[in-house]
């Protein structure tokens, strides 16, 4: 039997994908799952996988074609199949202009300049006269010392333009005194600053970001629930279990924890494990843990494939592997961890960041944002101790639970990361 291979949508918003490079060639015997080619979407690399098994019988579009999500890239079969027949490319009629007639060159003269009248030199304008003072009084007019008094004005450093030197009205009002802190002599001029005011084009990565969190926020009624986590213990833990694990090249990073505390709440509240449909919720058999990781085209959240089967060292390894893939470095992202997310985190704790709110990322049923690990003043009974403190906060789609159930699995999270001997039982 013939089966078509089409562009495969790699993200929430994808429209279309670029054949980077087929990894099977015409004839080659493909299996189930095996990685037929790279797809480049609007955010990065991906391997396509097949989900047939047969005969690599024929490539359609072949390497750096681009084409919609859809589009027909090639068919896998056995080898007695009878391919279809696969209409010729339409290219595309241009409409050839003629040239224009050649233009009679006209020779411009220039006028000749007008005569420029010799500069002749002219007094330069003697300063305003300092104030007159007779008898150890300043003169000025009394509108002028009211004025000067309202505004603060010193009278004594104001030039005075009426007779004898007087101080009047328009003096005051034109008058502009330095800064008190700028010494004398000293330009106290603010610098000239130019802001460039030229619209920027929004990259392909940018633009899909756009439509990812607009659809996001248009489709997902988000609501947010936030607490205090004290790592206090997971921090003393973590170094310890860093220290017994030097020897295997492995770090155990805080995200790792908190990667590993999400999972096992999830697990004890599947619901959150689902994704809204309009008369169900559709769960699923994997909790995929989304990593939002900052590149510097913009943010891209691959999933880590079921965290609940893995242990904190694995959660540590995969967390290590799916950053440097998502960088580009040793290997691309497969298509699952693309779309398959089934919950996810964003930490902007190395940012220095308290708290935030994150987008959630459809059709995920939320995302938990932590903060920076922070040493804090927290009060024990009768006394103030100084704790690790970190904010923790949980956007939630309001249709697959309400509040009371978010807040439920925040808690657990936290019971999760203060209680950190959890993460290796």
């Amino acid at each position: 039997m013939i089966h078509e291979v089409t562009m495969p949508a790699m993200g929430a918003d994808m429209t279309e994908g670029t054949v980077v490079k087929w990894l099977k060639n015409e004839g080659d015997e493909v299996a189930r799952g095996d990685k037929l080619a790279e797809i480049e979407t609007d955010k990065t690399v991906v391997e396509m996988e097949a989900y047939n098994a047969g005969i690599l019988r024929r490539i359609v579009l072949g390497d750096g074609t681009k084409a919609a999500v859809g589009s027909l890239l090639a068919y896998i079969g056995d080898a007695d199949d009878e391919l279809p027949a696969v209409d010729e490319p339409v290219v595309e009629e241009v409409e050839v202009v003629a040239e224009p007639e050649p233009v009679e060159e006209v020779e411009i003269v220039a006028p000749e300049p007008a005569p420029v009248a010799q500069a002749v030199a002219e007094p330069v304008a003697a300063a305003p006269p300092a104030p007159t003072v007779e008898g150890g009084r300043i003169k000025a007019s009394p509108l002028a010392r009211r004025l000067a008094r309202e505004k603060g004005f010193d009278l004594a450093a104001i030039p005075g333009t009426g007779p004898g030197g007087r101080i009047t009205r328009d003096d005051v009002l034109e008058f502009k005194p330095a800064p008190a802190f700028a010494p004398s002599g000293v330009d106290v001029a603010a610098p000239s600053v130019v802001m460039d005011g030229s619209d920027v084009e929004l990259t392909t990565m940018r633009q899909a970001i756009a439509r990812v969190t607009r659809r996001s926020m248009d489709e997902a009624p988000h609501y947010y629930v936030t607490t205090g986590v004290d790592m206090t213990d997971a921090m003393s833990f973590r170094a310890q279990l860093n220290a017994e694990l030097a020897d295997s090249g492995v770090r155990v990073s805080v995200n790792d924890m908190i990667i590993k505390a999400l999972a096992m709440a999830i697990v004890k509240h599947p619901k959150w494990n689902t994704t809204f449909h309009d008369d169900r919720l559709e769960g699923h058999d994997s909790v995929n843990v989304g990593v939002a990781i900052a590149l510097e085209a913009g943010l891209i959240v691959p999933a880590l494939i079921g965290v609940h089967d893995m242990s904190l060292v694995d959660v540590a390894n995969a967390s290590k592997s799916l950053g440097g893939r998502a960088r580009g470095d040793g290997g691309t992202l497969t298509q699952e961890e693309l779309t398959a997310g089934t919950f996810s985190t964003s930490n902007l704790g190395m940012f220095g960041i308290d708290t935030f709110a994150a987008i959630i990322v459809p059709p995920q049923a939320g995302i938990l944002a932590v903060g920076a690990v922070k040493p804090t003043p927290v009060v024990e009974g009768d006394d103030i101790v100084i704790r690790q403190m970190m904010n923790a906060t949980i956007s939630a789609d309001h249709r697959v639970g309400d509040g009371a159930e978010a807040a439920v699995l925040l808690n657990e999270v936290k019971d999760n990361l203060e209680r950190p001997l959890r993460l290796i039982l």
